[in-house]
């Protein structure tokens, strides 16, 4: 039930792509890029420096980096390790118990997550299912995803029909995804232009980046945030909610109300509204009690440190 060898095939092109049945437009202030499963236990699959996935390190790469420049969201997906069958579920009947802990949860060095961006830990197919994606991306004021990475018929494929089925607007990167043959690759594409998406290539995205206007600073680096972002990581912070409510932080998850799920009372809430504070983030009691939970703690910390970019998350990248 390992991952079967990919042998190399031709990237597909422009004049390969079916017609898209779906009328939406790219809009920088509406979208998010999803870079899906693009780990090293799944890149090694693949033949080494020959297609398809010399194109889908560059594609990738390229939309990435455009996307930072205009300030949409660059969001990772990434499967853990070692996952107790419970976790694993159904999955082990088709691929066995998955990925060890350890080098090849990596994302690929080639396109690794740098400072401002998300990575999100994954359980199924569906990018969206038992995570925080849908939130993340209301949050943010997200309605368009764009989604590349691997393997194509499969979690990008799920995830794609998701994001239609949820009233987010798909865009899938035909020669930003790879998959085990070059059949599967076109079956994916072809389901998605015809039935849930927009299907385009790495250069007719960033032509459509380029044509509008951008609505948003570029993101920005530690340096011009002032503040050591990793206190502000989904990871620090939760270690410090553990600690106060004397919890082991695994057992914390990032949707669970801490006030009415783990007690949370008001003297521990203040404690981390001064800590915060003094870290700074300008923070109120009020606005964590609002909403209590550690995925929208993190977003409104990030807003309240860099107000001029309401829509960028950020996060410390080796977290979730």
């Amino acid at each position: 039930m390992a991952l079967p060898a990919i042998m190399p095939y031709p990237m597909p092109k422009e004049a390969d792509l079916p017609a898209n049945r779906a009328p939406w437009k790219l809009a920088p202030s509406r979208c998010a890029l999803l870079i899906h499963d693009m780990q090293q236990y799944f890149v090694d699959a693949f033949t080494p420096e020959q297609s398809p996935i010399v194109e889908l390190l560059a594609n990738i790469d390229q939309l990435r980096t455009a996307c930072r420049e205009q300030g949409i969201p660059v969001i990772y997906s990434a499967q853990p390790g070692d996952q107790r069958p419970e976790d694993r579920g159904l999955q082990t009947y088709i691929w066995g118990p998955g990925m060890k802990e350890g080098p090849q949860q990596r994302i690929v060095e080639a396109i690794a997550p740098s400072v401002g961006d998300t990575v999100m830990t994954k359980w199924r197919y569906n990018a969206f299912r038992k995570t925080n994606l849908l939130e993340m991306l209301q949050e943010q004021g997200r309605d368009q995803l764009i989604i590349c990475g691997i393997y194509a018929h499969i979690g990008v494929l799920m995830t794609t029909c998701d994001a239609f089925m949820q009233e987010i607007e798909p865009f899938l990167v035909a020669d930003a995804v790879a998959d085990f043959t070059l059949e599967e690759h076109m079956m994916a594409v072809n389901y998605a232009a015809r039935r849930c998406a927009v299907t385009t290539t790495t250069a007719g995205l960033l032509e459509s980046l380029g044509s509008l206007p951008v609505q948003a600073e570029p993101a920005a680096d530690a340096s011009s945030v002032g503040v050591d972002l990793k206190l502000f990581s989904l990871e620090a912070m939760r270690k410090q909610v553990a600690e106060l409510l004397d919890e082991s932080p695994v057992n914390l998850q990032d949707t669970d109300d801490l006030i009415n799920e783990w007690g949370m009372d008001s003297v521990r809430v203040m404690r981390l509204v001064e800590q915060w504070r003094r870290n700074g983030a300008d923070v109120s009691f009020v606005e964590l009690a609002e909403r209590p939970t550690l995925a929208h703690w993190r977003s409104l910390l990030i807003s309240k440190l860099v107000p001029t970019l309401p829509n960028t998350d950020y996060c410390l990248v080796e977290g979730k």
